[in-house]
């Protein structure tokens, strides 16, 4: 029988969900998956394959029993519906709702992402860009002593508050009266108007030749802006090509973060995984994300074919 059949909204729900709870014997596996060989040799030799791990574990798990609460969905259900006429998306879910979690990396995949860093040595300060609910920045902040976030969203400010990390202004963390050690945009270029003055901001804010960022995004590139803008498109575009993963990604180190004047240290495969709703027990998109350290001026030049005597 096939649910579009159901006439009943709630039966016809609750068969949906039957059905997708099936997918707990998805391989993950493919999650993480990149052909090595779709890269030159320079790029292949930062790439670091990583794994499910034990939190991500615990994260689905968690997702599955939330999609098990049927009465608790179909009230967000009908709030949203509601609420979304008054508040954006996010401050639905982040607020009002208080879901919507999400992940894309963990403490354990950020460690050997920074393998230079061992258990108990911390760096100085990081800024988590459009931090969200804090989730992902809750995993990585212990390898520091210094934790700032900027959200554009009050809803997920307030949460993110609640965590105790010194929330700065949009215009506030570039002003050039502070560097980090590390920046952390995760997610972040593809949903912002200006993405590459975003990159530059970055780049200018990191602490001279030691200072590094961690770029995550959603492959294929799909830019949206929630707010704003009248047709969600943002006023900077990025110049990516190619319709695979690796073929993105490679667009993406040549043709942006290059461009921006950064070399790539590392990068790896990742799932952004959200929590669902009562149809899906979570969300999966294609997460590519990267390392990158700035480039000195003389490497800037190298690279726009201008000279550079050392």
């Amino acid at each position: 029988m096939s649910g579009m059949y159901i006439r009943n909204p709630l039966m016809r729900s609750l068969y949906w969900k039957a059905v997708n709870d099936q997918r707990q014997t998805v391989d993950t596996s493919k999650w993480y998956d990149c052909t090595l060989s779709s890269f030159p040799e320079s790029l292949q030799g930062v790439f670091l394959q990583c794994h499910k791990d034990e939190e991500t574990e615990e994260f689905l798990t968690n997702c599955y029993d939330k999609s098990d609460w049927i009465l608790t969905q179909f009230a967000h259900v009908f709030l949203k519906m509601f609420l979304s006429v008054f508040m954006t998306r996010t401050s639905v879910n982040g607020y009002v709702l208080q879901r919507e979690r999400s992940v894309v990396l963990s403490h354990m995949q950020f460690t050997p992402i920074f393998f230079h860093w061992q258990d108990g040595v911390k760096s100085n300060k990081l800024l988590d860009l459009g931090a969200g609910d804090g989730l992902v920045t809750k995993q990585i902040e212990k390898h520091f002593t210094e934790v700032f976030a900027t959200e554009v969203s009050s809803s997920m400010r307030w949460r993110l508050q609640n965590h105790g990390y010194k929330i700065l202004e949009i215009d506030e963390w570039a002003d050039g009266k502070r560097h980090y050690d590390v920046i952390s945009c995760l997610n972040l270029l593809d949903r912002c108007d200006k993405p590459l003055t975003l990159l530059h901001d970055i780049k200018k804010s990191l602490v001279p030749v030691t200072g590094r960022a961690i770029v995550a995004i959603v492959i294929p590139v799909k830019p949206y802006v929630e707010s704003g803008t009248n047709d969600n498109k943002p006023s900077e575009y990025l110049p990516v090509k190619g319709r695979s993963w690796e073929e993105q990604v490679q667009s993406l180190i040549e043709d942006v973060f290059t461009s921006a004047g950064f070399t790539v240290l590392k990068f790896t495969r990742l799932p952004y995984l959200c929590e669902g709703d009562l149809h899906d027990p979570y969300y999966v998109l294609n997460d590519a994300v990267f390392v990158l350290a700035p480039m000195s001026e003389c490497e800037q030049r190298v690279y726009g074919e201008g000279e550079c005597i050392v």
